[in-house]
């Protein structure tokens, strides 16, 4: 699989194209339509997602546009339904705890992590993983919005430090894509 990042908009988001067998799937659109329209042109690959990995404006406000202009699908777990009321866009399917979405010959499998949101969720691949605000390289995620708390963030690195696996590709909504150790989680501190 090819994933091209874009870091787009004021709050410097990472949006990320995922490309396999001419499928093509977008995670988390913030304010950047144009310039991932353009690069989806250039790859000449069939947009068939757009993924959130939770509500928050800056990872979702290209969706309607780019639904308008690809006709992807998007998708959002389940415990956003509440929040997305008022963003301008409506989900074509919610997701869960272990859904599967496939890309090409490629499956990414859905991993609830709430605690930045109610619903955030995480991608995981074969040897990479998608972490929206969830995980980053240097910080803590925010837990003092609308859904936010910091116990479900602790239970939500419990879980995936179970999970992820030495030198696992780590690909964060925000700042640097990094390499997943063992003493990761050992370092953060609420």
């Amino acid at each position: 699989m090819e994933i091209k990042r874009f870091v787009i908009g004021f709050w410097q988001t990472n949006c990320y194209l995922l490309i396999c067998q001419n499928e093509l799937v977008i995670v988390d659109p913030g304010p950047g339509a144009k310039e991932v329209l353009t690069e989806i042109k250039k790859l000449k690959a069939k947009p068939k997602y757009i993924i959130n990995t939770h509500y928050h404006l800056d990872h979702t406000f290209s969706n309607k546009i780019l639904k308008k202009e690809t006709g992807a699908k998007i998708l959002i777990h389940e415990k956003e339904k509440k929040y997305i009321k008022f963003l301008g866009f409506k989900p074509d399917r919610f997701l869960k705890e272990g859904d599967e979405i496939k890309i090409g010959n490629e499956t990414l499998k859905v991993i609830h992590t709430p605690g930045h949101s109610k619903g955030s969720i995480c991608l995981l691949g074969k040897d990479f993983i998608l972490t929206g605000d969830t995980l980053f390289k240097d910080a803590l995620p925010a837990t003092h919005f609308i859904g936010g708390s910091e116990k479900d963030l602790k239970e939500s690195f419990e879980k995936l430090r179970k999970i992820l696996k030495p030198d696992m590709i780590v690909y964060p909504g925000h700042d640097e894509i990094f390499k997943y150790n063992e003493t990761f989680f050992s370092c953060l501190r609420f």
